[in-house]
């Protein structure tokens, strides 16, 4: 291995200041900061903070909001994570097996990522809302009673769709990147053996894609628990009852509009640890059924 020998001892730290300083400013100070918030209570009107020491954890533990967002959170996130990658599978494969028109159609599917999550989350309410949406006219014209703005269940399978149908580009480019690292040899003799369709894909190409799909499921993790705010901000607020209101949507709901800033610190706190555990329970379990070679 060659080793990389800088004329400037300076030069190598000068180089990577840029990337320290930006993490310092948006994450540590920022992360810091709501360690500190966390173990302080405010009046109502903001003039006077108290040390609490853990009291703001203690309450949100025994809050059933709390304990009901954090429901909400696993069964929103697994289940956007699950379709959001399923169906950019599914599209990779599709896509990877068009002969003519590749760039076209491949360019169509990388749209949706380009839309900014508030809007995806307005062009899903759009369509659905039960008072002027096209699609929501279609499903009640066909028996089906849809009410998201009533219905918690259907108000949890918009937010879901919309979030993974945001996510699937972003899957698809890395799937369509894995599925062009296999080579065509590997695949032409799993067909000359007899492996052919389904048992070739599951067998052979599946467990080459592990690496790409162990990264994608740590994003989608990621993704689901944070970036997701802005669509339910838009479809639903949170409701009806709740039944939509994400860790991170309760953390903006007592922050910004209750102001229980201790609560909201508190909150994104341990938001913070389950995103970390999460990410490290996958590295270190999940990791070990993949193989990179």
């Amino acid at each position: 291995m060659q080793r990389v020998v800088f004329p400037n001892k300076l030069l190598p730290y000068l180089l990577v200041a840029p990337q320290i300083i930006l993490t310092i400013v948006f994450f540590f100070w920022p992360a810091s900061q709501a360690l500190y918030q966390s173990t302080m209570r405010e009046d109502a009107f903001g003039l006077k903070t108290k040390f609490v020491a853990l009291a703001n954890f203690k309450a949100i533990f025994n809050d059933p909001t709390y304990l009901h967002s954090l429901q909400v959170t696993v069964v929103f996130s697994l289940a956007t994570a699950l379709l959001s990658m399923c169906v950019a599978l599914l599209l990779a494969t599709a896509a990877d097996k068009v002969v003519r028109g590749q760039t076209f159609y491949r360019t169509l599917l990388i749209w949706p990522y380009a839309v900014a999550p508030a809007v995806a989350g307005m062009l899903w309410l759009f369509m659905f809302n039960p008072a002027m949406g096209t699609l929501a006219y279609l499903l009640r014209r066909n028996g089906v009673h849809w009410d998201p703005v009533l219905d918690g269940n259907q108000a949890m399978l918009l937010v879901v769709v919309a979030a993974a149908w945001k996510q699937v580009s972003y899957n698809f480019l890395f799937f369509v990147a894995g599925l062009q690292a296999i080579p065509k040899s590997l695949i032409e003799a799993a067909a000359i053996d007899g492996a052919r369709g389904s048992r070739r894909f599951w067998t052979i190409v599946f467990p080459l894609l592990a690496p790409t799909t162990f990264f994608l499921l740590v994003v989608n993790t990621v993704y689901a628990f944070f970036d997701t705010f802005g669509i339910i901000h838009a479809v639903t607020g949170g409701g009806p009852a709740k039944a939509t209101e994400t860790l991170v949507y309760k953390v903006y709901n007592d922050g910004f509009v209750n102001l229980n800033l201790g609560s909201s610190a508190a909150q994104s706190v341990v938001l913070m640890v389950i995103v970390i555990a999460l990410t490290a329970f996958q590295f270190r379990f999940v990791e070990k059924r993949v193989h990179y070679s």
